[in-house]
């Protein structure tokens, strides 16, 4: 079986299409940095045009890539939720009309579950049951991952999420749009112990996070400094150990309370190579293992949604032309496959 993948939740318009027995077949991905610059953050009209523009597109050349027609396709899936609103309206009407034009089932896919199952495009698959730390610019959350659809929401953040607050914070920095993997790069030269930094809500019980007030402690604390550039990349440093630490912290503590030693990552924040090696280091110690899907696969693709999607497809899950986006679409209320 061969399906189309569409992504269109935010600012990366992502096209692949897979198959069941030979993984990815093609995977294209446009990205709307440039358009939203000079705003400092995705502006969702304009993110809406941009996928407009380049969805269609996109399809053609992935389809070119592949070697593939239309006809050669069993199933057309689409992220219908959670995201920007107009954004997930383009990918949702052009995914439903090509469904009905090529006479294919059409397949509503959640953003988050994409960016779960993003590992299993990996060599090394991760076994069922895991706990999975989804960590993006939207979304910063722990499940317990008994099943394609059997999830069980551990914690998640009561403000800002962790690539939000990374953006933010290198906004106040005065760095480039997106600014979290600038922040990253630059914290690679920061001193370490120059400053410190809370570890919000790591000293009460439960899983859930917080990192408004981390990130206001970095704005008190850069406009109390100089603003050169080695002080900026220690507040960098400070701040991105202060975020990493509360990860896994929350992270051990998950894996405790729910009696497992697998930890999946994923979402844009676990490309993140400092994350990814203390997360390493901790399920090690616990006698366990870390998996997170490549670099790619990280942020916003449609290969994730084309996985997801033949999950769904081969369970049955299907949608008929009223299914409507979903900007608000809690993970754990999708049903078991």
């Amino acid at each position: 079986m061969r399906i189309l993948g569409i992504e269109t939740s935010c600012d990366e318009t992502g096209i692949a299409i897979f198959d069941d027995e030979k993984g990815i077949l093609a995977h294209r991905l446009y990205s709307q940095i440039a358009v939203h610059a000079d705003y400092g953050g995705v502006v969702p009209e304009l993110a809406s045009r941009d996928h407009v523009r380049k969805t269609i597109p996109l399809i053609e050349e992935a389809l070119s890539e592949a070697g593939l027609t239309p006809q050669d396709l069993d199933g057309v899936a689409y992220t219908a939720g959670p995201g920007l609103v107009g954004a997930l309206l383009v990918g949702c009407s052009i995914g439903r009309s090509l469904a009905y034009g090529w006479d294919l089932p059409a397949v509503p896919v959640h953003h988050m579950e994409g960016h779960l199952l993003a590992p299993m495009l990996e060599d090394d698959v991760p076994e069922f049951p895991f706990v999975a730390l989804l960590v993006s610019g939207g979304h910063t959350m722990l499940v317990r991952v008994d099943g394609i659809g059997e999830y069980e929401l551990l914690g998640e953040s009561v403000d800002d999420a962790a690539g939000e607050a990374f953006d933010k914070t290198a906004k106040l920095l005065g760095l480039d749009y997106p600014g979290g993997p600038v922040l990253a790069k630059m914290a690679e030269q920061g001193t370490p112990g120059r400053f410190n930094f809370p570890r919000p809500m790591t000293n009460k019980p439960g899983l859930n996070f917080s990192f408004s007030g981390l990130k206001t402690a970095a704005s008190l604390t850069i406009r109390a400094e100089d603003d050169s550039d080695q002080t900026k990349a220690d507040i960098a440093y400070a701040f991105q150990e202060a975020v990493i630490d509360t990860l896994a912290i929350k992270c051990k503590r998950a894996l405790k309370q729910c009696g497992l030693k697998r930890l999946v990552i994923a979402g844009g924040v676990s490309a993140n190579t400092s994350l990814r090696e203390q997360l390493a280091v901790l399920t090690n110690k616990l006698g366990g293992q870390v998996y997170y899907p490549r670099p790619e696969y990280c942020t916003d693709n449609g290969a994730m949604i084309a996985y997801a999607g033949m999950q769904r497809l081969k369970s049955g899950v299907t949608s008929d032309l009223t299914f409507k986006a979903n900007p608000r679409w809690p993970l754990d209320t999708l049903p078991p496959v």
